[in-house]
């Protein structure tokens, strides 16, 4: 059988810690790439062209990591991002491609329009992709990499208003939290 998730040897470790909270994701191909520059993101899961004309099963994701990330005007390389919050990014990309998986090809095309043509889509995917990880008790990672982007004074403030538009802030990743205990306390 072949590999389902390909991973450079550099990430292999802090990328299985993710994926360990997705167990639905085993079966499922993942590749996570550098790439050499992601406008306006670090990371990006996307499907691969071909697999929208396959069955959901059959689908291929491929996650993108960007090589390098500016803060302030200077380059860092993404592997020097300190191991949790590499593994909160990670996390977060994984919550995409559980969003993607149970979409049906037009949906997922529509879905792909959408996020290119409205800001308040990216909104929601955004904070969807959130969600998943926080229902995955992906939570600590998170908040760490929100930490990590909201309070570092070398970040600029124009990427920190987009984190703080786009994605699910602390608080409400807490309520979120507090659901999912709630729910868990029921069953």
């Amino acid at each position: 059988m072949p590999e389902k998730h390909i991973i450079p040897n550099s990430i292999k470790e802090e990328v299985q810690t993710a994926l360990n909270y997705y167990p639905q994701l085993n079966d499922i191909h993942i590749e996570f790439k550098f790439k050499k520059n992601i406008k306006k993101s670090t990371m990006q899961a996307r499907p691969t062209f071909d697999s929208f004309f396959k069955t959901k099963k059959n689908r291929k994701f491929l996650v993108l990591i960007s090589e390098k990330f500016k803060i302030s005007d200077k380059e860092f390389s993404t592997r020097d991002i300190p191991r949790d919050i590499f593994i909160g990014w990670i996390g977060h990309e994984l919550g995409h491609i559980m969003d993607y998986q149970h979409r049906n090809k037009l949906n997922l095309i529509w879905f792909g329009i959408k996020y290119l043509l409205s800001d308040n889509h990216i909104v929601e995917a955004e904070r969807a992709a959130d969600g998943f990880a926080v229902k995955h008790n992906m939570e600590s990672y998170i908040l760490k990499t929100k930490d990590f982007i909201l309070n570092n004074a070398d970040i600029s403030e124009d990427y920190k208003k987009r984190i703080r538009r786009y994605y699910l802030s602390p608080e409400e990743i807490m309520v979120l939290v507090e659901e999912r205990n709630e729910i868990n306390k029921v069953l």
